[in-house]
């Protein structure tokens, strides 16, 4: 305590006159406008800076925690995405490939290229496709068309320049096809429900169907030759009767956002139809 007197004694005058001017200081700033409003500034101006240098210390603390969520976070998209890219890869086709495989399969064919020039396919039984290829390039009526997704439809109407198309979400179509790497066929059919999922049904219970099965045409006409990639299975499960399986497909192209087809132009197909009404006519007799 006698250290604390002593010290007050010692230094008396200085904490007088740090007082005085305190006093003074508060006096000039209250009763006059303009060092009140420098003086107002200037607190306001150390008080943010106090803030900010306490704002840059607390996020300093506090990188770790931020770190470690963001950590965590990164892991967790990391795996959504993961899971996203292998359903996706489990319903769609790699692209490049199903591309090359189909221009391989049709390697003996004449393809007359074509733009899609109207798209009237949407969640309608009766779609359309018109492109830009008449009978002046070679295009017949029920011709095949194929994309670099598989197959797209076919041939319905054609005119000097441009062809109306029938695709194979169209309830007009029905196309052979069978699972790859077996001999049991069924037809091509739309629910209505997407322009990406299809079915083919009456398949046998005995074949060997499973999700991610290809499915493609099974050549047991003349518009497509075999072989060309359709879709993937989705799903398998029993027809209507109960005796066969349905098979839900992935289809390979998109039909609602197409641009660029080939029509196929298959060779000796007017001889195969030929035998083909010959046959039916003396079947008749």
């Amino acid at each position: 305590m006698q250290i604390l007197l002593d010290f007050l004694r010692r230094y008396n005058y200085l904490f007088l006159f740090v007082a005085l001017e305190i006093i003074s200081i508060t006096l000039l700033v209250q009763f006059n406008r303009y060092q009140g409003s420098v003086w107002l500034t200037g607190a306001n101006d150390v008080a943010a800076r106090v803030n900010r240098l306490y704002a840059d210390a607390d996020s300093y603390f506090r990188l770790r925690t931020l770190n470690t969520q963001l950590s965590d976070e990164n892991i967790r998209l990391q795996q959504e995405v993961e899971a996203l890219y292998s359903t996706l890869k489990d319903l769609q086709p790699d692209s490049s490939f199903t591309a090359q495989r189909v221009r391989q399969q049709l390697a003996g064919y004449r393809l007359i290229p074509a733009h899609v020039v109207s798209n009237k396919v949407a969640h309608s039984s009766e779609g359309y496709l018109v492109i830009d290829r008449g009978e002046q390039d070679g295009v017949r009526s029920e011709m095949g068309v194929v994309s670099g997704g598989g197959v797209v439809g076919i041939v319905y109407l054609v005119n000097a320049h441009h062809s109306l198309v029938i695709p194979v979400t169209n309830s007009k179509s029905s196309i052979s096809c069978r699972v790859r790497g077996q001999n049991y066929f069924g037809y091509l059919q739309w629910d209505g429900a997407s322009t990406r999922m299809a079915y083919v049904d009456d398949i046998p219970r005995y074949a060997k169907a499973r999700k991610g099965s290809v499915v493609e045409t099974s050549g047991y006409s003349s518009v497509f030759p075999p072989g060309i990639f359709v879709g993937r299975v989705h799903h398998v499960s029993n027809s209507s009767d109960g005796q066969s399986y349905r098979l839900d497909v992935v289809l390979g192209n998109d039909l609602g956002n197409l641009r660029d087809v080939s029509v196929v132009a298959t060779p000796y197909k007017a001889e195969i139809d030929s035998l083909t009404l010959r046959a039916d006519s003396l079947m008749r007799q």
